[in-house]
């Protein structure tokens, strides 16, 4: 027989002895194997977390942000998100689209988007994906890509803002889904900010979930930013903001996906590790090919983005680059 229609198991079954004991062990096994694939998406999407994320969602004045829309989406598949649209200006030239990791709602981080609406000078357009806050549904990568095309459109047809340059900005998870997004609408994006994201899940599920490393082909969310960056045009500029500590996903996956954005960009070969022993200070060269890399060194998966220097860097992407 075939367990999930993709593996064969053979007939074991003898009553007594040895064999009953390989039966168990097998039945156990098929089991929690069964779970992790059936049960993935409440893994990896921790809509939950912190207890209260799905009924609670704080809103821009509570983060002195008094100038804000509430906004309704409506995803291609009928299932309503919920968003906020924060101004900086009455005739806006440029606004962000926030996409945000996999805990929580985009009410926790309205004080990331305060201090990029003050430093960088642009709109701010957040969401709770779907599963997310206030949102319908249940989060899966490919309702997600959904509901960031739904915000995307939203904007683009939006008539205040259909002139406005669009930066997408997303960490961890989030960054994948900007990387996504951009690659399926390489024309209608400005640039891309990503902060400690990954290659793809199935490359980050050993580091994790060092137990679960030979049954990563059981894994059907996979956001594939390793191949989607090579779809983002060069017009597109890059911020890649690496935390130096990053304790849940390795630093290795943002020098990879930086040299794979910069190779596809440049001359066709990756550009070479400054250390290619370590994941210290001065990994990659700071620009090349639009792709501009930074590090904040004392960094860790979720306090990057409170380093000295992060939304100045950012702020100073937005400038250098003239989005």
């Amino acid at each position: 027989m075939k367990f999930l229609g993709l593996v064969e198991i053979p007939y074991l079954w003898v009553p007594w002895g040895v064999e009953t004991l390989v039966n168990t062990i097998t039945v156990l096994a098929c089991t929690v194997l069964a779970g992790l694939y059936l049960h993935q998406d409440k893994l990896i999407y921790m809509a939950s977390m912190p207890p209260g994320s799905r009924t609670v969602v704080a809103t821009p004045d509570q983060s002195q942000m008094s100038r804000f829309e509430h906004v309704e989406l409506r995803a291609s598949d009928g299932v309503r998100i919920c968003g906020y649209w924060i101004r900086h200006s009455d005739k806006p030239k440029r606004v962000l689209l926030y996409l945000h990791a996999n805990a929580g709602n985009m009410g926790h981080r309205l004080p990331i988007a305060r201090a990029i609406l003050n430093k960088a000078g642009t709109d701010v357009f957040m969401l709770s994906y779907r599963g997310y806050g206030l949102s319908e549904g249940v989060a899966n990568e490919k309702g997600i890509k959904l509901d960031s095309q739904a915000a995307l459109d939203w904007i683009t047809e939006h008539k205040e803002l259909s002139n406005a340059k669009i930066i997408l900005y997303g960490q961890s998870i989030g960054g994948a889904v900007a990387i996504d997004l951009a690659s399926r609408n390489p024309t209608r994006i400005s640039a891309v900010i990503v902060e400690n994201t990954f290659l793809s899940l199935p490359k980050l599920i050993p580091t994790v979930m060092p137990y679960l490393k030979y049954f990563t082909f059981l894994c059907h969310q996979i956001w594939d930013s390793e191949n989607a960056v090579k779809l983002i045009p060069p017009s597109v500029p890059m911020l890649f903001l690496s935390g130096g500590k990053d304790e849940l996903i390795p630093q290795q996956h943002m020098v990879k996906l930086a040299q794979v954005a910069r190779a596809t960009r440049g001359k066709g070969k990756f550009a070479e590790l400054r250390d290619s022993k370590s994941a210290g200070s001065g990994i990659l060269a700071r620009d090349s090919d639009d792709v501009r890399w930074v590090e904040l060194p004392d960094g860790t998966h979720n306090d990057t983005c409170i380093q000295y220097g992060y939304f100045d860097e950012l702020a100073l992407f937005v400038r250098d680059f003239k989005v």
